[in-house]
């Protein structure tokens, strides 16, 4: 196994047969949906888009959206809200 794939294949662990990697999902309502068992949602303001990170108990699930649209979404969540 070379150097690089050690790397990639470390970024990678499998419980229970799922794999447990970061997810981005385009849906805006799924999001929402999710947010019901989102333990938190960390919010990051960038230039041109807001990224919204759920951290569920087994996945980190993202959105990247608008900022214009961004506080739309927020207002909807039904978990803790962190801005980082």
């Amino acid at each position: 196994m070379t150097e690089t794939n050690k790397i990639k294949h470390a970024r990678t662990f499998v419980l229970d047969g799922e794999s447990h990697m970061p997810e981005e999902i385009f849906d805006v309502n799924k999001f929402i949906e999710i947010s019901e068992r989102a333990e938190y949602c960390n919010i990051k303001r960038l230039k041109q888009t807001v990224k919204l990170k759920l951290r569920t108990q087994r996945k980190l699930i993202t959105l990247k959206v608008d900022p214009t649209k961004a506080e739309e979404i927020v207002k909807k969540l039904r978990c803790e809200i962190r801005e980082i």
